[in-house]
C-alpha cells in the first residue's frame, strides 16, 4: 500500500465531501482505540474545524488513558481540533432504571453494550447538529464488510466512513505515518462496550490478521472443507459472522407494496 498517498486520498475525499455537503467540518467520537485515532488525526488534516468526543461509559481506565492522551497529541498537533469530555455514564445508569432487565444475563449485558454505543451515537449528531459538522465514522473493512462487529445504530450510524475501504492492517499501516501515540499503536483492539479489557479477540474467537486471511479465502471462493486445523476454525468464524450480520451490511429491507394493491 502506498501509505502516504492513501492518507492524501481520504483527506482530499473528507475535505471535497465537506465542502459539497456545505459543513463546517467533522465530530469523531475517541475510544482510544486505533481506528477513531486514525479517523481523527485524517479528518484533523483536512484543516477543517474537527471536533473529538470522548464518551466514556464505566470505561476501563486503560481504555481512558489512552483516549486523554491522543486527545492530547491532536490538539497540540493540529490548530483546528478542539475535545469535549462528555460523560454518559449516569445517563446509561438512568436508562438503565428505566427498562426492564430481564433474560439471562449474557442477553441483558449485550443489549447494554449495544445501548452504550447507540448513545453515543445520539451525542455524536447532537453535537454535530449544534456545529454543523459531519459524524465521521471509524470502522474498518473487517468490521463493517467482514464480520459485522459493531452496532447497528450505534458506531454503524455516521454520515460517512474514511477508512471503511481499509483492512485493520492499513489502519495500523496509517497509524505508524500519522504518528498515533504508541501506546494506542501497540493495545489489543477492543470495542470497549463492556466496561472491562475484554479485547475484540476475545469476543470473536479470532485475531484481526486471521479475519483478514479469511475475508480473502471467501473473496476466492473458498469453503470451509478447503481447510483444516486453526484455518478451518478461523474460517468458520469469520463465514459465522459474516452472515449473522448480514442485517447490518445490507440496506433495510423495504416491503414493496404492488400496484395493483394502491
Amino acid at each position: 500500500m502506498q501509505t502516504e498517498k492513501v492518507i492524501d486520498h481520504i483527506v482530499n475525499w473528507l475535505k471535497d465531501y465537506a465542502t459539497n455537503a456545505k459543513v463546517s467540518g467533522f465530530v469523531v467520537g475517541i475510544s482510544g482505540g486505533i481506528d477513531s485515532a486514525v479517523t481523527s488525526v485524517l479528518c484533523a488534516k483536512t484543516k477543517l474545524p474537527v471536533l473529538c468526543l470522548e464518551m466514556p461509559i464505566h470505561q476501563a481506565q486503560t481504555h481512558v488513558n489512552r483516549a486523554q492522551e491522543h486527545l492530547t497529541f491532536l490538539t497540540h498537533q493540529y490548530s483546528n481540533v478542539s475535545s469535549q469530555h462528555v460523560d454518559l455514564t449516569p445517563t446509561f445508569e438512568t436508562f438503565k432504571t428505566s427498562v426492564t432487565l430481564e433474560g439471562s444475563q449474557a442477553v441483558v449485558d449485550m443489549a447494554l453494550a449495544n445501548t452504550r454505543a447507540r448513545l453515543r451515537m445520539t451525542t455524536l449528531y447532537y453535537y454535530a447538529g449544534l456545529n454543523n459538522l459531519l459524524v465521521a465514522g471509524t470502522g474498518n473493512k473487517i468490521e463493517d464488510f467482514g464480520v459485522g462487529f459493531y452496532t447497528k445504530y450505534g458506531d454503524g450510524g455516521v454520515d460517512l466512513s474514511p477508512i471503511a475501504d481499509l483492512l485493520k492492517s492499513e489502519v495500523y499501516a496509517l497509524g505508524e505515518a500519522l504518528a498515533v501515540p504508541q501506546s494506542i499503536m501497540k493495545a489489543a483492539p477492543s470495542d470497549g462496550l463492556f466496561g472491562d479489557a475484554r479485547s475484540d479477540e476475545d469476543q470473536i474467537g479470532a485475531s484481526y490478521p486471521e479475519l483478514e486471511w479469511a475475508m480473502a479465502m471467501t473473496e476466492q471462493g473458498k469453503l470451509a472443507h478447503d481447510f483444516s486445523g486453526r484455518e478451518q476454525d478461523v474460517f468458520k468464524i469469520y463465514t459465522r459472522y459474516n452472515a449473522n450480520n448480514q442485517h447490518k451490511m445490507r440496506p433495510i429491507p423495504i416491503c414493496k407494496i404492488p400496484e395493483d394493491l394502491k
